[in-house]
């Protein structure tokens, strides 16, 4: 698992992305929807893990995008 990744969190009533072990917000977004986009976007790119959170803060999906490895036969 990478010790790095982004977090789609809910913050004063928007959601937000932000870094993990970070408090700072990378981007705030009136809709969930346009965080996840943006975080994906920024998760595919650093080749880390994407973390979604509910409203109550906990995580409620997750993907990775680490390259795979296992070797391609």
């Amino acid at each position: 698992m990478a010790s790095s990744g982004q977090h789609v969190v809910y913050r004063g009533g928007k959601w937000a992305v932000r870094r993990t072990g970070s408090d700072k917000l990378t981007k705030i977004f009136n809709k969930q929807d346009d965080a996840i986009r943006v975080a994906r976007r920024i998760a595919k790119n650093q080749r880390t893990e994407l973390y979604i959170h509910g409203r109550d803060g906990r995580i409620r999906d997750y993907d990775s995008y680490f390259p795979d490895a296992q070797p391609q036969i």
